[in-house]
């Protein structure tokens, strides 16, 4: 009897300065795990998914994607844009604040609410020179990068003006780096900022103890409703915690004590799933999984920078291209979550995207090239190292294998994921496993790795992919409004890349989300970003 007294008198950490709050209000709080250390919770350098995913809940922009990736109002309620002049005219929605907070107290006092204030356009001003100023030192600077000036006309009419055409910027505006903060807060927090946000987002920060656990409470002045007028969020908070490895972030989840899984580990695909991407029976119970086209392309790069003669060889690349069985690999490796990239680097989903001729598996073909290559440089031992994480070991090892069978010998380099950005981002790895995440939803996101004044550490181009019809064909697209005129261009470039190869497409991947039955609404994106103000939890 006095067991199931204290069974039922459990609490765990949440709501007070203590974070104690009791069983009954379990349906309210949504709890997931972040495998990867949030670095800073300032949206100037939210520059991957685990500081996105927290970011997403504290902060609002101008603009936002639903599900679909089409651009929808945010703190801007509508927009004018006048092509011949590049000029974008926002109208702000004049019921969005802060949340309270003590950087505020002077305002405050004068607010209808007190310890906050209304956003108004200069504030949008403020966050936008934040991301340029080489003392803030933002990893969002690039985005500003085709903006020539931006002013507040009035506290509701923010007008920017592009240097030149760029027809996926409303885009770029959805992305957290170009979320409105305060500065009254920015000045009161000073470097301390990064651990305090103050934002407009349905939830505001509680408390953080870096590396053990993230709570944000619902904010009681968020601004939007569903459609029958019920205010958003539905649930009263969010609990993060860092479980540094993905099989006890499984095992926490299937003993219920997380709401969610995103992606599909190696330690635990097939615990879930089987061959052929079910949900193994004993789950289907308590668990529903969520899948969709995921705007990422999995990819190994060459660095054509090196002096190494495998490298600089076209032929070489392109039998590696042919090397493998890339369904196989999906098959086995990724349990079916997957699409094969047999027709070039911009993943299906995307406009640009098409059936054009790339690498299937052949190996016939790959030996004559590793012949042919072989006759150019006299080189009768062709050997390429791979630099990889530990995540994707298998992936790695699997193309090791299939490649040694037709003569190429193929050492693999593990390192840490922070040595990998590091030494990719340096050219110091000849052939580097990466993976490319849209930013924005438009093929040029991923088309701008191979435009040659992207050259690292200017750009994204990794590679040092250099080919003056490609960059030409760049520099046209952008000038280009018309989305079924540029999605001819894109598929050209992407032909271009394919026929030159400095990548090794493996996969397009797929967003892939296991969740407890008591949540609803949380739905999927092909950006895979973690949305939560529709989110429900049953008792």
């Amino acid at each position: 009897m006095l067991k199931n007294i204290l069974i039922f008198s459990l609490i765990f950490t949440l709501f007070s300065c203590e974070n104690n709050v009791e069983t009954d209000r379990n349906h309210l709080v949504f709890r997931y795990n972040e495998q990867g250390n949030i670095p800073t919770l300032d949206p100037a350098f939210a520059r991957n998914p685990q500081v996105i995913w927290p970011d997403n809940q504290l902060y609002n922009g101008l603009v936002q994607l639903d599900d679909s990736l089409n651009i929808k109002p945010d703190i801007a309620k509508s927009w004018i844009i006048n092509d011949s002049t590049y000029t974008y005219t926002f109208f702000l929605r004049n019921d969005v604040f802060f949340h309270q907070n003590k950087a505020f107290a002077q305002e405050g006092l004068h607010s209808p609410t007190r310890y906050t204030r209304k956003v108004v356009a200069q504030d949008f001003v403020y966050s936008f020179d934040r991301l340029t100023d080489e003392k803030v030192a933002s990893s969002g600077s690039w985005v500003m990068n085709y903006v020539e000036s931006y002013k507040a006309e009035n506290d509701s009419t923010l007008v920017i003006q592009l240097k030149q055409p760029f027809p996926a910027f409303l885009g770029l505006l959805s992305m957290r780096y170009c979320s409105v903060v305060p500065k009254e807060a920015v000045e009161f927090y000073g470097n301390e900022f990064r651990r305090n946000p103050v934002g407009t987002g349905p939830f505001q920060f509680k408390m953080w103890e870096e590396n053990v656990k993230l709570v944000l409470r619902k904010n009681p002045l968020y601004f939007e409703s569903d459609k029958n007028g019920e205010k958003l969020p539905y649930l009263e908070a969010v609990s993060i915690t860092f479980l540094p490895d993905k099989q006890s972030e499984f095992l926490q989840f299937a003993q219920g004590k997380l709401d969610f899984i995103s992606g599909l580990d190696g330690s635990y695909k097939d615990e879930l799933l089987t061959t052929r991407g079910e949900l193994q029976p004993k789950y289907k119970d308590s668990v529903y999984m969520i899948t969709g086209p995921y705007l990422n392309t999995e990819y190994l790069g060459f660095f054509l920078g090196a002096n190494t003669p495998e490298i600089k060889s076209k032929t070489l690349r392109q039998a590696i291209n042919y090397g493998f069985d890339r369904q196989k690999m999906v098959t086995y490796l990724r349990n079916g979550m997957g699409i094969p990239a047999v027709h070039g680097f911009i993943p299906k989903g995307l406009p640009g995207y098409a059936e054009i001729e790339g690498y299937n598996y052949d190996p016939e073909k790959a030996k004559q090239l590793i012949e042919q290559y072989k006759t150019e440089t006299g080189d009768a031992k062709p050997e390429i190292t791979i630099g990889t994480n530990s995540q994707y070991l298998d992936l790695c090892e699997y193309v090791q294998r299939e490649l040694e069978k037709l003569g190429i010998t193929v050492i693999i380099d593990v390192m840490p994921p922070s040595t990998l950005r590091q030494m990719k981002s340096s050219g110091e790895l000849d052939v580097f496993r990466a993976s490319w995440i849209a930013d924005y939803p438009d093929a040029e996101n991923y088309l701008s790795l191979f435009y040659s004044p992207n050259f690292t550490p200017n750009g994204p181009n990794y590679m040092h992919f250099k080919n003056q019809l490609f960059d030409s064909l760049y520099v046209k697209a952008l000038s280009i409004s018309n989305i079924e005129e540029r999605k001819l261009l894109y598929t050209k470039m992407d032909s271009i890349v394919i026929e030159e190869a400095p990548v090794v497409p493996l996969f397009y991947d797929m967003a892939v989300r296991f969740v407890n039955k008591d949540v609803s609404g949380l739905g999927i994106n092909p950006q895979n970003f973690l949305v939560l103000k529709h989110v429900k939890k049953s008792r």
